[in-house]
């Protein structure tokens, strides 16, 4: 069946996008070919970037809106959104407070939406 599932996010600014998770995550890529792919593993979790072909660049040209959110669990959810803003890419609106813990909306550098959530004590 399924040996593994893990995330791709398609970008025309591959390598602009790979620099800012790798900042992100506080890891490097473990695979990297610049202008068409990079992969970075995260506790055991994978987020793949890669340039789409000519023909398929329409077919991922505007994530605004997308359904799919990148949700990363932080043990900090202030120093998170520090680290976010220094990267130049801050919160997108206030801090909310959910059923589940705490939680920031934020986007990388291409509009994709992440979700940093902190689970409560």
């Amino acid at each position: 069946m399924c040996s593994e599932v893990f995330v791709t996010l398609a970008t025309l600014h591959l390598n602009e996008l790979a620099k800012f998770y790798e900042a992100l995550l506080a890891a490097p890529p473990q695979a990297f070919m610049p202008d068409r792919y990079a992969e970075f593993t995260v506790t055991g979790f994978k987020l793949a970037l890669f340039h789409p072909q000519a023909a398929h660049e329409a077919e991922f040209s505007q994530p605004a809106n997308a359904a799919m959110s990148l949700c990363l669990e932080v043990a900090d959810l202030e120093g998170a959104i520090a680290h976010l803003t220094q990267l130049g890419y801050p919160p997108a609106g206030p801090l909310t407070q959910a059923s589940h813990g705490r939680e920031i909306y934020a986007y990388d550098p291409d509009g994709n939406r992440l979700i940093l959530h902190q689970s409560p004590e």
